[in-house]
């Protein structure tokens, strides 16, 4: 088993560094979800809400967003140009030291 490390900063600014397994295919949101962090992915991590989104606060490389998540993303409050859906960003050894800002939620 092989961890990584992310970073997600809630929305009280409080930072949380969690260790995230990269041989279980689990994304972002999950990861959260397991920490009991305030992400709700109501869709199961299906990119059809915006209840996972958050803000890329390192510089990584990662992959472009789908097409679906863009459409979900442009539907989605306090959009940013580093707005990225939680479900969608797979644990992999490349997102080692990922750091992400929970977004607000909107109303």
């Amino acid at each position: 088993m092989s961890d990584i490390k992310i970073t997600v900063i809630d929305r009280e600014d409080v930072s949380h560094e969690l260790d995230a397994p990269t041989d279980m295919n689990m994304n972002v949101m999950e990861v959260c979800k397991a920490y009991e962090l305030p992400v709700e992915g109501t869709c199961g991590g299906m990119a059809l809400c915006s209840t996972c989104h958050c803000y890329i606060q390192s510089d990584h490389d990662l992959p472009e967003a789908s097409e679906d998540e863009e459409d979900m993303l442009d539907q989605a409050f306090f959009v940013e140009d580093n707005s990225r859906l939680g479900c969608q960003l797979r644990i992999t050894d490349a997102i080692d030291g990922l750091v992400v800002k929970l977004a607000p939620v909107g109303n």
